[in-house]
Parts: structure tokens; sequence; C-alpha cells
């Protein structure tokens, strides 16, 4: 259950600060890369991109669905749950919005689609940081309970 539990919180806090550092860093300078070599650079940022949060984003789905199966003690299932259902909002997102977005702009930039893409992905950024509340919440609870001694 530790190992569960501990995968579960470092996948969801390193995606926190991947989709903070896209969100705020990495989109925004979409639009300074040129229209001729936008395609290649954006088609470049989905490969690169994917590797790191195609296998961060499987293990957190993974994690907080086996998180709902079996619970930690002391954490209420409804928590559990709604941390779930965010991770479905999230890849709900990414593959209906998000990824046909990138797709198109591999095709080249287009005004469009690369407003789309930044605002829409403020709904990944808000539920990815969400999550992250509810998992510190939860490690505070474990830990809490876990009955460590303080330095006093």
């Amino acid at each position: 259950m530790k190992l569960l539990f501990t995968t579960h919180v470092v996948s969801t806090l390193m995606m926190v600060g991947v989709i903070w550092l896209i969100q705020i860093v990495h989109y925004p300078l979409f639009n300074r890369v040129g229209l001729e070599a936008f395609p290649v650079y954006a088609a470049a940022h989905v490969n690169r991109i994917s590797c790191v949060v195609g296998p961060l984003m499987a293990v957190e789905a993974i994690t907080a669905f086996a998180l709902v199966i079996q619970p930690p003690v002391g954490l209420p299932r409804w928590s559990l749950m709604l941390g779930f259902a965010l991770v479905v909002v999230i890849w709900l997102s990414t593959l209906l919005i998000q990824t046909p977005q990138h797709g198109a702009l591999t095709q080249g930039f287009s005004e469009s689609h690369y407003r789309m893409l930044v605002q829409t992905n403020w709904l990944r950024t808000a539920a990815w940081t969400i999550r992250a509340l509810l998992v510190v919440g939860w490690l505070i609870v474990l830990l809490d309970t876990a009955a460590i001694p303080s330095a006093e």
C-alpha cells in the first residue's frame, strides 16, 4: 500500500509541475516560433512531451483507480473517488481537446488552434492543481495517523 500511495503522490505532483510549466512557459511561446519552422517544432514538441507525460499520466491513472478499489485506512472514499474523477476529466480533455489541437498545429500554426489549446488547457491545469491539493491532504492525514514523532 505504501508503494502504491507513494507512486500515486509522486506521479501526480510531477504532472502538476509539468502542466504549470507547459501552461505558463511553454504554450505562450508557441506563437513566437515562426510560421515556417512551426510544423517541425510542433511535431517535436508532441514527440518529446509524450515521452514525459505519457508514462506519468498512465501511472497516475492506474494508481488513482487502485486507490479507489483499495482505499488506504483513514482516507475518505469520496475524496479518492473525486481524485479519480479528476483523472478522468484530465484524460478526456487530453484526448478530446488538447490532442486534436496539437495534431492540427503539427500541420502549421493556426491562431484559432493555438488559442483553443492554451485556453482549454486551463481545465487540465485546474484539475491537476486540485488533485495536488487532494494528494497533499491525503499525505498529511496519513503522516499524522502514522504517529511520526515530532522534533519538539
